[in-house]
């Protein structure tokens, strides 16, 4: 995927805000701006729908961002998100049924957002990856995968343990086989950044930066 041009990018890029004092105004402008790049979706907190998308995809996150929240609740959450528009969902699994290797309460937690999020809605379970060992990404994709994931993610691109890197998105990529997608945020700011990593195996990323991204590349 080396040689993917602007438009082939852009094609797997979730175009993203997710700033907590993000206002109506500036989700209405990233969408313009989507339009405009030509992206796949655009990921937005669930406050922010219903929200007029002109065609394009609309994602939102999901017991955002420290996971930690009742799978109950993430449920609800998923549930209102579907009613309200949306089309994919980005959850955060809870990082401390990962960081303990608590497989069954992952899978649980996973599952309740799936059965609230049935397809073809699109979900996307994020792992937090700079915060586990690679034995831990490794199992908590298969885990994702068991439970009905469409994609697993790297990070939330809040966590203070980092984003996304090339050697997680391999991990993830092998872990989960092609049936699976990958997708990596956090932190990514340039062309190269975002080449390297679909050329590792991520199929989706989640960029904020993404007319700076874009602009490296040709059309």
């Amino acid at each position: 995927m080396a040689d993917m041009n602007r438009t082939d990018l852009a094609q797997i890029i979730d175009h993203t805000l997710l700033a907590p004092a993000a206002t109506g105004a500036e989700a209405r402008a990233l969408v313009k701006e989507g339009q405009r790049l030509g992206v796949w979706a655009v990921c937005l907190s669930p406050s922010m729908i219903p929200l007029v998308t002109g065609g394009l995809r609309l994602a939102v996150v999901c017991g955002f961002p420290s996971g930690a929240h009742y799978p109950e609740v993430k449920a609800a959450e998923a549930a209102r998100a579907r009613a309200d528009g949306a089309d994919e969902l980005d959850m955060v699994v809870n990082q401390r049924w990962l960081a303990e290797e608590d497989w069954d309460r992952a899978a649980q937690d996973i599952a309740a957002v799936r059965a609230a999020f049935p397809g073809p809605g699109v979900l996307k379970v994020i792992l937090e990856t700079a915060a586990l060992t690679d034995r831990q990404i490794v199992r908590a994709a298969q885990t994702a995968a068991a439970e009905g994931a469409d994609f697993v993610k790297t990070s939330t691109g809040f966590h203070p343990a980092g984003g996304a890197s090339v050697s997680a998105v391999e991990l993830l990529a092998k872990a989960v086989g092609p049936e699976v997608g990958v997708k990596a945020a956090g932190g990514i700011r340039t062309a190269e950044q975002a080449l390297a990593l679909a050329a590792a195996g991520a199929t989706r990323l989640g960029v904020s930066a993404t007319a700076q991204v874009l602009a490296g590349l040709p059309e």
